[in-house]
């Protein structure tokens, strides 16, 4: 197929009001192409903006700077020959499978007889002949799929755009729809000339796209590119499959440890940074996982992501956590368990409580900060606000909240001290 462009996104700029005349910034800087016969993935961390992205590139929303183009002409408000399948299956429920296929076709105004032709065969196309007459809530949660890819393929778009389509899915349902999508893909059957997905998954990126361009957060660009060389079918046993799969791994993890370490510096430094909402259990679990055999304390992420059964948006933020309480280090794709790390997995629950709280005294500067002004003030005690506005000085209201809540149930578990939350109050009643 020939290298023409069908998208081009340049030094693209998204932000949203935070309130109080601030703004958020989402994207910037976000440059990317989409040339005909590819499959682009973009892989990144919840709220790096991939999905805000997508909105863009459908038209659904306008950035506040850079350029967008479809087919050389820009976007500036939804586009014919761009399709898009969510997360959800956002189907009709009063409407049965052909009439929820058939609704882009009627928005086009055709003849009800080529929309009725086109439908049916979207429908035997994707693999649900014979359920036409079927309502969605008669459907599995890989039909009801199927059907949104139907209503997506039917209007013939030039640009497929699919935000995290199987993750709400089973493994093996998710895994049966992938195939057949690449299998379509592959034998040229689907009228589409190029698709953007939207993924957590590492593994489905190798699996399915050209390019996987990599994202990193707060706010969201394009922070890499790997070029998967592989021809389809796939075959996720091979040694060449492995290999991009830790690629990406250790280009993700270099990347998050060098934004743990500037994190870190500018808390030494005073300025409170968010922590993202991980529980003591996730922490515990994998460190008992890393301790065990066949791992004795140290393992590759791809490795222990498969065995655990979790994505990257579920392993980095403990692996995270866990390193910022210096209970793990992360470096080229590998987890190690540190020597405290390793007392921790070996201790009782009395035991591990202490080494938490000392990991939290040491390590997270919020935790320092709310223990040391309960043990000044001679009620032992100080309301949510007092540390929810210092919060949100240096971050999002969202943000502010976010750690608190990751503060609290941290120190709960160290028994640092306490908090009420229907009095929004934090004090040392119960932690000795």
């Amino acid at each position: 197929m020939a290298n023409t462009n069908l998208l081009e996104v340049s030094h693209v700029r998204r932000t949203f009001p935070r309130g109080q005349g601030e703004e958020l910034l989402v994207l910037d800087d976000v440059n990317l192409t989409l040339k005909q016969g590819e499959i682009v993935g973009l892989l990144g961390r919840s709220g790096s903006g991939k999905s805000t992205l997508l909105r863009l590139i459908a038209g659904l929303s306008k950035p506040q700077g850079g350029n967008l183009s479809y087919m050389g002409a820009p976007i500036e408000g939804p586009a014919q020959g761009v399709a898009m399948v969510f997360q959800g299956f956002a189907l009709f429920p009063w409407l049965s499978v052909l009439e929820n296929v058939q609704l882009g076709l009627e928005a086009l105004g055709l003849p009800q007889k080529e929309i009725r032709a086109r439908a049916l065969a979207a429908i035997d196309l994707i693999g649900l002949d014979g359920y036409e007459s079927a309502y969605p809530r008669e459907l599995s949660g890989g039909m009801r799929q199927r059907v949104g890819f139907a209503r997506a393929v039917v209007v013939h778009p030039n640009i497929l755009l699919m935000d995290e389509p199987f993750s709400a899915l089973d493994v093996l349902t998710a895994e049966n729809l992938r195939t057949d999508l690449i299998e379509l893909w592959g034998n040229g059957k689907l009228p589409i000339k190029g698709i953007i997905l939207v993924t957590h998954n590492i593994e489905e990126a190798v699996l399915m796209c050209d390019r996987v361009l990599l994202f990193s957060s707060n706010p969201g660009r394009v922070s890499s590119e790997i070029k998967i060389d592989l021809p389809q079918p796939r075959d996720r046993t091979s040694p060449q499959f492995e290999h991009y799969v830790d690629q990406i791994y250790v280009e993700m993890t270099a990347r998050r440890v060098e934004r743990l370490r500037e994190q870190q510096a500018r808390a030494n430094a005073g300025i409170e940074m968010p922590l993202v909402h991980v529980s003591p259990n996730q922490i515990a679990g994998l460190i008992e996982a890393l301790a065990a055999a066949p791992y004795d304390g140290k393992a590759d992420l791809p490795d222990i992501a498969y065995e655990q059964e979790l994505e990257v948006d579920e392993l980095f933020p403990v692996a995270e956590a866990m390193q910022l309480l210096r209970l793990a280090e992360i470096e080229g794709g590998d987890i190690r368990l540190t020597h405290m790390g390793k007392r921790f997995a070996d201790a009782d629950l009395n035991e591990r409580k202490e080494i938490f709280s000392r990991a939290l005294i040491g390590n997270v500067p919020l935790a320092t900060h709310i223990r040391r002004v309960l043990d000044e003030r001679a009620s032992h005690s100080a309301p949510k606000t007092r540390f929810l506005d210092e919060l949100e000085d240096h971050m999002a209201e969202d943000a502010a909240e976010d750690s608190l809540k990751t503060v609290v149930s941290w120190a709960r578990f160290g028994e640092l001290f306490s908090y009420d939350d229907d009095a929004a109050l934090f004090s040392l009643e119960n932690p000795t």
